[in-house]
């Protein structure tokens, strides 16, 4: 996959999320969905665009699959994520002070 159809995997905001919930560990598509605003039919869509970017590994364990994050799949987009992802908890802080008063 080129590094173009990669960063246009990664682009979309729900997958960026998926890679944070995955990044530091497998979780069970259940657990990925219970985080976000969408459906495990969803999810597993995302996860299998995931997969053909060669983004995340699947473990099947019992009935469940568990995925992780293919951290030397993204180690050159680590840096950027990882800014995405803290900007993203900047603003959350934020928001959260603005809403304390504080």
């Amino acid at each position: 996959m080129f590094v173009m159809d990669i960063l246009a995997t990664i682009a979309e905001p729900r997958r960026r999320e998926i890679l944070r919930l995955v990044w530091d560990g497998p979780r069970p598509v259940s657990e990925i969905a219970a985080n976000l605003d969408i459906t495990i039919g969803a999810v597993s869509q995302h996860l299998a665009r995931l997969r053909e970017a060669d983004l995340v590994t699947v473990e099947p364990r019992g009935r469940q699959r568990l995925y992780a994050a293919k951290r030397d799949s993204l180690a050159q987009f680590a840096p950027m994520l990882e800014a995405m992802w803290r900007s993203d908890l900047d603003r959350l802080a934020e928001r959260i002070e603005r809403e304390r008063g504080g």
